[in-house]
């Protein structure tokens, strides 16, 4: 029994302890518990944290993105408006300019608008004073009696005597000014008026004076030198030949081989004579001519025709012949007279000596001023400033 009393403190003990332990075990289960639910918080807490710092972290750089994105539209909407301004400033300058354009082109169609009103009334002007004139012809027209009307026929011949005169004096044809003159007295005998006699008198006296002249036409001798000026380059000039030896030995090899003597020998006489050669000439010594020489006789001789046919044209009778004369001179001496082409050189040039190519054309017609009177006279008094006019 004392045992057992002994033993229950001991298990009174015990079981404190256990409970001890048990309540310190569970306090350390409840520490833990606590420490962990602790943690867990805390690590929930921190995971917030970041979250909402990633979400402003996000959000600041989206404002950033999307402040750049507005700096740039509007620095994009900056240079797009100026850009239209200074094109807008472009155009507003080119319209005003255009303007101003229109503007001078108004003002000069304005001046010259005035102008052609200012040449239409001239024109207006001149329009009505021609009417008035020729209402005017027309009245005297009309009041001309007899064979008034024929009158122009007297104009008509006054042309033809200018005609006349303008191929005389300008060109020197004396058989188109005659025809001319012809028909002039042609115009006025179809008149049948007594009173043109004296024009037709002074007709007659210019056409026998015309007729009177030189009939050899210029042109036919300026012509006919132009064709011996061609055969001057084959005429043969008066030039040395060589004469004929008569004791000139036969070089003629023979073709028998036993005459080798006598070719030998003239072989040696032939390249000795090739050397030197002596020979008399009985007569007068006449120089040779040379090249130079031949060809300045013929140019010689060219130009002397030359001035010849420039006389002619010209109806210069003593160049003409002084030309001419020369020329003969010039074929005697230099040239051989013994052929045939020289020959007859010479006789168509003693024929162009013979010629005559003066010409004494008269300075003025005698029937010219009595016809401009007669064309006064009879046509611009009766028709006025209406023939003036016309």
């Amino acid at each position: 029994m004392a045992n057992n009393n002994e033993n229950s403190p001991q298990k009174e003990e015990l079981v404190k302890v256990d409970a001890e332990k048990e309540v310190i075990e569970s306090s350390a289960t409840q520490s833990e518990s606590t420490e962990s639910g602790a943690k867990q918080k805390k690590s929930s807490g921190n995971g917030l944290l970041w979250f909402v710092v990633i979400i402003l972290f996000l959000a600041v750089l989206g404002m950033a993105g999307a402040g750049y994105w507005y700096y740039m539209q509007q620095q994009s909407a900056s240079a797009d408006s100026a850009n239209a301004q200074q094109s807008n400033t472009a155009k507003l300058n080119s319209i005003e300019r255009e303007r101003a354009d229109i503007l001078a082109s108004l003002e000069a169609m304005s001046r010259t608008n005035k102008a052609l009103q200012s040449t239409v009334s001239e024109l207006k002007t001149q329009n009505e004073k021609l009417s008035l004139q020729a209402e005017s012809t027309l009245q005297q027209l009309n009041n001309m009696e007899g064979r008034r009307p024929a009158d122009w026929l007297i104009a008509e011949a006054d042309y033809l005597v200018r005609m006349a005169g303008r191929k005389l004096w300008l060109e020197n044809d004396v058989r188109t000014a005659i025809l001319l003159l012809v028909n002039a007295d042609k115009r006025l005998k179809s008149l049948a008026d007594p009173s043109v006699l004296p024009v037709r008198a002074t007709l007659a006296e210019d056409i026998q004076t015309l007729q009177q002249l030189n009939p050899v036409s210029q042109s036919s001798v300026a012509l006919a030198l132009t064709g011996m000026i061609a055969q001057i380059d084959r005429l043969p000039l008066d030039t040395f030949e060589k004469p004929e030896d008569a004791n000139a030995e036969d070089t003629t090899l023979s073709e028998s081989a036993d005459d080798w003597q006598e070719n030998l020998a003239k072989v040696w006489r032939s390249l000795v004579n090739d050397f030197l050669t002596v020979k008399t000439i009985e007569g007068p010594v006449e120089p040779v001519l040379s090249l130079e020489a031949q060809f300045l006789a013929k140019e010689q001789l060219r130009l002397q025709l030359m001035h010849a046919q420039t006389a002619a044209l010209q109806g210069d009778a003593g160049l003409y012949s002084q030309s001419l004369q020369y020329a003969q001179t010039l074929i005697i001496e230099k040239f051989d007279t013994e052929k045939s082409q020289v020959t007859g050189f010479v006789d168509a040039l003693q024929n162009l000596i013979a010629t005559d190519v003066s010409r004494p054309i008269p300075t003025e017609l005698a029937s010219q001023k009595p016809l401009e009177r007669l064309l006064d006279s009879r046509v611009k008094q009766v028709f006025g400033q209406g023939a003036s006019a016309l």
